[in-house]
């Protein structure tokens, strides 16, 4: 396709008017640069929608260079001089074939410089101008040859810390961590093989590959990791945690570090968080309008216990500081029991509870209730102690909230119960619980409609034909998963007077819920359902969560 063509498709598709056209092309005789370029200096469009149209046109995929990890052995394909000459990145080899990101598609003099260069066959795709210029300056700064192949070259007896002052290794755990904050991966894992260095990010709640590295960097790197942690780097046969914090475009990034050792050398496991996540509005969380106004009621009240419950990596921390974050006033004095502390919340006393001197979170409430609190947190609820200390807190004047593992609302109520708690005296301070997981949503970039299969129309209990759902093709964007990005699906129960009776008389789960039905509330499948109508996730997500 010519540049021709690229005028008369703008015309097509009504992007521009014929004298818009001609006032373009005047601009660029003047200035000498390409149709592209002028369109978006002139704002007929931004660069992103230019990089689509382009791709459009020109019948290639595009990339976002920003969400892609490019290997060393790719980039030293092509050298620096003429990348940064054509604007061109090489993003993976497969066989003799070369993918080469341009911002300009018709460009043949790089395309065919680069495939002269490179012995390669050259198969264009596209990305923006200044993503394709980030990545040169940061791939090719990172893996320039010279140092990389004197890193792997020295010795790495000991505890690595010459190494791992070197400015490469800086670069490569630097990079590591600033590309996973940029995809929203909650953890990095890096695991020792028996030849190479895995890298993991957990994305919306999957772990993805993102690299294997020489296994010559594994000592540097996690020498590096604990310098920054405060870590002990003499010591690898035991466990370790350790923590840091990283300003990465004016967020705050509390990073907290544990290591184990395994039989081919320390793993290490960093977890991100982000401020900006946790510190959400109620509205901000994903509940429905319903839901949300049934916290509000629960907040309202002055004393009692409000339960959230779900499996470990469902979003409870991120709720509970959420609710804190709303009735946190200077008027409040506010204590946390936590285990470990995710991070430090303005104008809120936290606790780290620490059982190996004795600060357990029996304990440690014991001593709360002797600072004039008003509002407690107990991390989790773990033993029969901690219940009955939380339980008489709730009953003498205070708001108090905790978690428990349970997969439903009235599992927390039969779990509180099996502890030993007495009837009688959790009907009487019970509030209310909230019962969540998180949902992947579907990406919003490459979302399309399909017919569901039999076993899907079951789960919703629908027979119809007509019936069209939405899930995701796989895009660059999404990282060819179908999905973008976590959302909240729960059940809130707040408690009423048929619930406390039922209660009293240690009723079994199934009454519970038959209550709770009756009364209007609804439960995890049924909310999730109302999400997959909704467009926002799919019925092979929520049947995963359910199952």
């Amino acid at each position: 396709m010519t540049m021709k063509s690229l005028e008369e498709y703008l015309i097509r598709e009504n992007y521009l008017t014929k004298n818009d056209l001609e006032k373009v092309k005047g601009i660029q005789l003047k200035t000498d640069k390409r149709l592209d370029e002028v369109l978006v200096e002139e704002g007929f469009m931004t660069e992103s929608e230019m990089t689509e149209i382009l791709a459009t046109a020109a019948g290639v995929p595009s990339v976002n260079l920003n969400k892609l990890y490019i290997s060393p052995d790719v980039i030293q394909l092509v050298p620096e001089y003429l990348a940064r000459k054509h604007l061109a990145l090489p993003i993976k080899k497969d066989g003799n074939t070369l993918f080469l990101a341009l911002s300009d598609p018709f460009n043949i003099l790089a395309i065919d410089d680069i495939k002269l260069a490179t012995n390669f066959n050259i198969q264009v795709v596209i990305a923006s101008k200044k993503e394709i210029q980030k990545a040169i300056d940061t791939y090719y700064k990172l893996y320039d040859s010279s140092t990389t192949y004197k890193i792997m070259e020295m010795s790495y007896e000991g505890d690595g810390l010459e190494a791992a002052e070197t400015a490469p290794v800086i670069k490569l755990v630097n990079t590591i961590i600033q590309q996973a904050i940029k995809k929203n991966a909650s953890d990095i894992h890096i695991e020792p093989q028996e030849k190479n260095v895995r890298i993991r990010y957990r994305l919306d709640g999957e772990l993805v590959e993102i690299m294997l590295i020489n296994k010559t960097l594994h000592q540097p790197i996690l020498t590096r990791i604990k310098i920054m942690a405060g870590m002990d780097i003499a010591k690898k046969r035991c466990f370790q945690d350790g923590s840091f914090q990283l300003t990465v475009d004016n967020h705050i990034i509390d990073i907290r570090v544990s290591t184990i050792p395994t039989v081919n050398g320390e793993k290490a496991v960093l977890r991100l968080l982000n401020r900006n996540r946790f510190l959400l509005n109620l509205e901000q969380l994903g509940f429905n309008e319903k839901q949300i106004n049934s916290i509000y009621k629960m907040l309202n009240i002055p004393y009692g216990m409000i339960l959230v419950c779900g499996p470990t990596g469902s979003g409870k921390t991120t709720t509970l500081y959420s609710m804190l974050n709303y009735i946190n006033k200077p008027n409040k004095n506010i204590v946390t029991l936590e285990d470990p502390i995710e991070f430090a919340l303005p104008g809120i006393n936290q606790v780290q509870i620490n059982p190996q001197v004795g600060l357990t979170f029996a304990d440690g409430l014991r001593a709360i209730l002797r600072q004039d609190p008003n509002i407690i947190m107990v991390g989790e609820i773990r033993d029969q102690e901690t219940a009955n200390i939380a339980i008489r807190a709730a009953l003498t004047g205070h708001l108090v909230f905790s978690t428990l593992h349970t997969n439903n609302a009235s599992g927390a109520i039969v779990r509180m119960l099996d502890m030993g708690v007495e009837s009688y005296l959790l009907a009487s301070c019970l509030v209310g619980i909230i019962a969540q997981r998180l949902v992947r949503k579907i990406c919003p970039r490459c979302k399309e409609e399909y017919l569901p299969s039999e076993s899907e129309k079951a789960f919703l209990g629908v027979n119809s034909e007509k019936i069209r759902l939405l899930k995701g093709k796989g895009c660059n964007f999404c990282n060819h998963t179908g999905y973008s990005g976590r959302t909240v699906v729960g059940e809130i129960v707040y408690l009423h007077s048929a619930h406390r009776r039922l209660i009293s008389k240690r009723a079994p789960l199934q009454q519970l819920d038959r209550v709770s039905r009756k009364l209007g509330y609804r439960n995890i499948k049924q909310n999730g359902i109302d999400l997959v109508y909704k467009g926002i996730t799919t019925v092979e997500e929520l049947m995963a969560l359910i199952y």
